[in-house]
């Protein structure tokens, strides 16, 4: 016995000297046993097990093989992973540990697991291996806190920050390395101060030198400030002039020159026989002609001009002596530069101009809540060219005083009042434009006042189909929460630009309840009082699919950049999944094919941060095949290739326009490569680059409305290098322009990539020009509006108009299509598609002008678009709705339009001719609608209660109540029900609460589990969990929830459908200290009877106690497996920070079948954990009614028969009784039934079959 004992301490240590020395090459060894301790590897320093990692799978082995390299998974997962593992191991994903496969692996603790597909056996690779790590125990301990540390500011009249700090030690002797990480922080902070300011006047210092020697001068004498702060003066000057130098001076220049001579007003020094010349060059080196050059003594004379080749010179300038020449151009940053000395005679300068830019906000202020009497900061940033500089900060809309309140960048309010609650936002601009920030409120809370409401706002949950209440016959239970605003709580430091994760009100306490639901009752946890607590703050994630808008291809390894930082990359799919900070108010991203094949295509993305995550499906244009052109001629390219229809416009390109990066003139053969997003082709509208937003003079970002947008791509023929071009045309054809109130306001825009904002390029001009029609027999003359441009940095242009005539659309997304106001889905994407007006207002009816998408809140979404109040018809629009890549239905229009279904009162309902896109051909997709965008008359009381709302009308549409008019959107989930104990939603993370009941134990990673039941039988069945808890002394035999589920049709195979069933997952609970085995009961509602079980997991459950025999065939019972077991068990698991994600994915699994597929058709015959049999019963005799129905006459004649019979024994059973006073009567006579009645009753039953 002690022999194996020693033996069991030292293979640890052996397989963790084995894997050090290099490869270990694992085979097969029959005790399973063994397979086991040789699947592990883990390090001999471990001194206790704790439970496991998530399983990780970042690469397939494709290429070199499988490297589930651990840098990686950190770079991917981060803190998921701890900093020192204890051990490692590996499976394939199809649950094959790493020793049953005989391939040549490695692993390490210090660097993960790979196999290299060459050191496996001849035509063979390795394996798809996920993995999954160990992490010491937790054995630590604080030390005394430290003493108070020094104030960290020195400066006077401040104020500061103290630290102190205390040590995590372990209880037990182990490496420094290995010591785990203690409950609570490491320092403390605290304010500190230092001594008031002062300021005090040096001595006066002796008088200078008087700055002329005639004609009258001055002098000067000096005296220091000193003090202890910039924020502090001196009273008084700290200069004295006194006059000097009265003595007349002759009337010549005393200007002395080494070279030249003085110029006429005795300014500078002029060489006659002396040129300056000069480059001016952009950035990326291209010539800038027409620049205006300017001595900087003569700043606004024009002294010299650049040409073509961006030269210039200036006669006159000494060599001798350094000259400050100023350069500008528009839409350039001005420069300064100076002439170098020299004594060679001659001079040379180079200049180069930065593009203008406008100015872009990159800080934001942000929402705060304060005490009366505190104090507050508000912080803003922006960038631009050149870099704005000055900052004004407004207060519901009114210009705060710079005097008063002494502003930058931040503005700081002390000893705040009631009166300081409301709106605050800065503006700032530079020469190219101005810029608003975000709006951010501040609330001033009285002393005294409670910092939010202790008592819970109500909160209706749904109950069970088969739960009614006595008495009041209701489906639901108010089970109360707290409302997730932000108060005023105890902050460390209450002068930050942002509060951190700041106070909100939350859960204080809970009690249990038990709801009465006839047959059976349920538990429940009630919030009874809420508190101001910190706030929970979800991870942000933004995930999607990138992929063609023509065929759906995916864009494979594209690289993805916010700003200039590239952050991620799409995966072999096209998926990407993004982790966004908490304090982003707009997030661009641009995605970047390295292959050339697709548009880079930077896009605004709207994401949801009480939800956590939201998915785009992100769709971008491929590249037009490119074409040879001479550059040395003029090229003109077509923009729009629409079939037996005109292009849009054209490009003129003139003779010598293309350039190197140097600013050489290219002069060869370009591939030419323009692509053009037509707005008649309604498919292009998702592959919109930016969001089609400008921003104005006053700072405003407002809505353009295409004519279409293109990319130009132009490289040199030998090199494949990028050329650039200038004095580019861009002919706009007036006949596709039918609202002729847009014509004048027709610009050319441009996209900055990193802000996502559209900037003005240029403004139109007229011109008439003989041109071919596709499909026409002779020439014509047509008008063209024409734009000049110049191709620099920029490769995305856009033909645009601000439109003003402009409302909102209300729309909300419901769980069911029972539209109840209590089942309104949040973080729903909504898009709304605005199309070219109909013919008689403009030339094409397919068109499309503007793509809008808005996340769908505790009250709906309000989406921007184009209206008109003229003609009902003038605009229309699809929208769409979409909820983790999954497609709403809008509410039907046929057969009969229903205006309590679509959500919208007649007559308005008519005159925006709601219809869903099957309203004429039954046979397409349920998940758009078509408006008329109207814009509502407010003298007509039927259209001012939505949905369509008057841009000023905006705060209207989103507080609008729910019994006002909108339209409608459901998801297609019909017979799946969820009922958590602690009630949680989904779709906003910040419901969530601490608690031993809580389904979902950790905010912040959420695991997902999944058994799959087959069904036989000719019907669908509703499958339910019940989920109790199995070990955990806190939860041990309480409910967590239950889950009922319908189970899918597999149209492969007939006579079965299959359910996906949610499970409570077993593991630590929200205090992760003991893991609970959630004891899971299955239950088919029906004639159903269990045939079979999976013999792996039968296998596991025996392997792992406790084992919970099922007793009964017509259920299964289980400890929830704590293995993430996979598709051979007929168990899916799936971690993701998200709920709704993992579920999908974990769903998307089950109905697949495998561990890392993907499907929405259920496949019956694979992956399966139970089955179950569940026949029709039959039939043995009619009811009344289908006895009417087949045989009317002959039913009506038994029926008088037996209610004859029925009176007569009435009377004799009355003849025989005693007689009761009459109150006793009446309750002997409905108590009392003769044996002789009970008998006939059957008999009769079966005359009747």
């Amino acid at each position: 016995m002690l022999g194996l004992n020693k033996l069991r301490l030292l293979l640890p240590l052996l397989a963790y000297v084995t894997l050090a020395q290099g490869s270990l090459r694992i085979r097969n060894i029959s005790d399973r046993s063994k397979r086991t301790v040789s699947n592990q590897f883990s390090d001999s320093q471990r001194t206790g097990v704790t439970e496991w990692t998530s399983w990780f799978n970042i690469d397939h082995p494709g290429g070199n093989g499988d490297y589930e390299r651990l840098e990686a998974i950190r770079f991917y997962y981060r803190e998921r992973v701890c900093s020192r593992p204890t051990a490692i191991e590996a499976r394939t994903t199809d649950w094959v540990t790493a020793a049953d496969t005989g391939e040549v692996v490695h692993s390490s603790l210090e660097k993960g697991f790979w196999c290299i597909n060459k050191e496996q056996p001849k035509g063979s690779i390795c394996s798809n291996y996920h993995v999954r790590f160990q992490c010491p125990p937790v054995q630590s301990y604080w030390t005394e806190w430290s003493e108070w540390g020094p104030c960290s500011t020195t400066a006077c009249s401040d104020v500061g920050i103290q630290v102190r700090q205390r040590k995590c030690l372990s209880s037990q002797p182990m490496p420094l390395l290995f010591v785990p990480a203690c409950q609570g922080h490491h320092s403390e902070r605290r304010e500190c101060s230092t001594p008031q300011c002062t300021a005090k006047w040096s001595p006066w210092g002796h008088w200078g030198m008087c700055t002329v020697t005639c004609g009258g001068g001055q002098r000067t004498r000096r005296r220091t400030c000193v003090r202890t702060s910039a924020s502090v003066q001196c009273i008084g000057r700290s200069v004295e002039v006194q006059k000097c130098g009265k003595t007349p001076c002759p009337a010549k220049c005393q200007l002395v020159c080494e070279e030249g001579h003085p110029n006429e007003d005795c300014s500078l020094c002029v060489c006659e026989d002396r040129v300056l010349h000069g480059d001016v060059h952009s950035v990326t080196g291209v010539p800038v002609e027409g620049a205006r050059v300017s001595l900087g003594t003569h700043s606004k004379a024009l002294h010299a001009q650049t040409n073509v080749k961006g030269e210039f010179m200036l006669a006159g300038v000494c060599s001798s002596s350094a000259t400050s020449i100023i350069v500008k151009k528009e839409k350039y940053v001005p420069t300064t530069v100076s002439t170098s000395t020299n004594t060679t005679g001659s001079s040379r300068l180079k200049a180069v101009l930065r593009s203008t830019e406008k100015p872009y906000i990159v800080k934001h202020p942000e929402d705060k809540v304060r005490y009366e009497g505190g104090r507050v900061l508000f912080c803003c940033s922006a960038t631009g060219s050149p870099k704005p500089s000055k900052y004004y900060w407004y207060h519901n809309g009114t210009l705060l005083d710079r005097k008063i309140y002494k502003y930058e960048e931040d503005l700081a309010l002390q000893d705040l009042k009631f009166e300081h609650s409301g709106e605050y936002y800065c503006k700032t601009s530079n020469p190219a434009g101005s810029i608003k920030s975000s709006v951010a409120s501040l609330s001033v809370i009285a002393k005294g006042t409670p910092a939010c409401n202790s008592t819970p706002e109500a909160h209706l949950i749904r109950l069970p189909l088969d739960c009614v209440q006595p008495g009041t016959e209701s489906k639901y239970y108010n089970a109360g929460r707290c409302p997730h605003n932000k108060c005023a709580g105890s902050l460390e430091f209450d002068m930050r630009c942002r509060d951190g994760a700041g106070f909100c009100c939350g859960v204080q306490s809970m009690e249990s309840r038990v709801i009465d639901c006839g047959s059976y009752s349920l538990p429940i946890r009630v919030v009874t009082q809420c508190v101001c607590q910190k706030c929970m703050q979800p991870t942000v994630i933004v995930r999607g699919r990138v992929v063609a808008a023509d065929n759906n291809e995916p864009l494979r390894f594209g690289h993805i950049y916010i700003g200039k930082e590239r952050v991620g990359t799409t995966g072999y799919q096209g998926g990407f999944t993004l982790k966004i900070s908490q304090d982003t108010q707009r997030l661009v991203v641009n995605f970047v094919d390295p292959t050339e094949k697709f548009l880079n295509t930077p896009k605004v993305f709207i994401f949801d941060k009480k939800s956590g995550s939201i998915y785009h499906d992100v769709k971008v244009m491929r590249k037009q095949k490119p074409i040879d052109i001479n550059s040395r001629e003029t090229n003109v390219i077509d923009l729009g290739e629409i079939k037996g229809e005109d292009p849009i416009g054209q490009l003129v390109i003139p003779p010598n326009s293309f350039h190197k990066d140097t600013g050489e003139v290219y002069e060869g053969t370009v591939k030419a490569s323009v692509t053009f997003i037509d707005p008649r082709n309604i498919t292009t509208a998702a592959a919109t680059p930016g969001d089609l937003n400008f921003v104005d003079d006053e700072g405003d970002m407002l809505p353009l409305r295409t004519y279409g947008m293109f990319s130009v791509d132009f490289r040199d023929n030998s090199s494949n290098k990028v050329l650039g071009a200038g004095a580019v045309q861009v002919l706009l054809d007036t006949q596709h322009v039918k609202m002729q109130e847009h014509i004048p306001q027709m610009k050319l825009w441009s996209l900055n990539p990193d802000t996502g904002v559209w900037e003005e390029e240029s403004e139109f001009s007229y011109s008439t020009t003989a041109a071919d029609g596709h499909g026409r027999s002779k020439r014509e003359e047509r008008t063209f509006l024409i734009g000049n441009m110049e191709i620099r940095e920029r490769r995305l242009f856009n033909l645009d108009v601000p439109e003003s005539r402009r409302c909102y659309v209300k729309v909300r997304a419901y769980m069911s299509d029972k539209f109840l106001p209590t089942e309104q889905l949040e973080g729903v994407v909504i898009t709304l598609i605005n199309l070219e007006p109909k013919p008689g207002y403009s030339s094409n009816p397919r068109a499309w002008g503007r793509f809008d998408s808005v996340i769908t809140g505790p009250n709906g979404a309000c989406l921007p678009a184009f209206c008109d109040a003229m003609r009902p018809d003038a605009y229309t629009a699809y929208v769409t709705a979409m909820l983790n890549g999954e497609e709403l239905e809008a509410a039907p229009s046929t057969p009969k339009m229903n205006p309590n279904i679509i959500g919208v009162s007649q007559p308005y309902l008519e005159k925006l001719d709601y219809q869903r896109s099957d309203h004429k051909d039954s046979a397409l997709k349920k998940t758009a609608f078509k408006i008329n965008l109207a814009k509502p008359n407010q003298n007509n009381l039927d259209e001012t209660n939505g949905p369509i709302y008057p841009y000023q009308s905006m705060i209207a549409c989103e507080n609008a109540p729910i019994d006002a008019n909108h339209f409608r959107f459901f998801r297609v989930e019909k017979d799946k029900y969820e009922y958590n104990v602690v009630p949680f939603e989904e779709n906003d993370l910040t419901s969530w609460t601490g608690d031993y009941l809580s389904w979902w134990p950790n905010p912040q990673e959420f695991r997902a589990c999944f058994i799959k039941v087959r069904i036989h039988g000719q019907k669908e069945v509703m499958v339910r969990s019940r989920n109790h808890g199995g070990t955990h002394p806190q939860t041990k035999n309480k409910l967590y929830g239950i889950r009922d589920i319908r189970s899918t049709r597999d149209m492969r195979e007939a006579n079965t459908s299959a359910a996906c069933l949610e499970f409570k997952c077993s593991g630590m609970l929200y205090d992760q200290s003991v893991v609970d085995r959630s004891l899971i009961s299955v239950l088919p509602q029906g004639n159903c009877r269990r045939i079979h079980v999976n013999n792996l997991l039968q296998e596991y459950l025996i392997k792992h106690p406790p084992f919970t025999q099922s007793n009964g065939s017509h259920s299964f019972t289980m400890m929830a497996p704590v293995d993430p077991l996979g598709h051979n068990y007929g168990i899916y698991t799936v971690t993701d920070q998200n709920p709704r994600v993992a579920k999908e994915i974990a769903i998307g699994r089950c109905f697949d079948g495998t561990s890392d597929g993907f499907s929405r058709e259920m496949k019956s015959d694979s992956g399966v954990a139970l089955t179950f049999s569940c026949p029709e019963r039959k039939i043995n005799r009619q009811s009344l009614f289908q006895r009417l129905q087949t045989n009317p006459g002959q039913t009506l004649s038994q029926m008088a028969r037996d209610m004859r019979d029925s009176q007569g024994e009435q009377r004799q059973r009355s003849a025989t009784q005693v007689v009761f006073p009459s109150e006793q009567r009446g309750r002997g006579r409905s108590r009392r039934i003769s044996p002789g009645a009970r008998r006939t009753v059957p008999v009769r039953a079966q005359q009747y079959q």
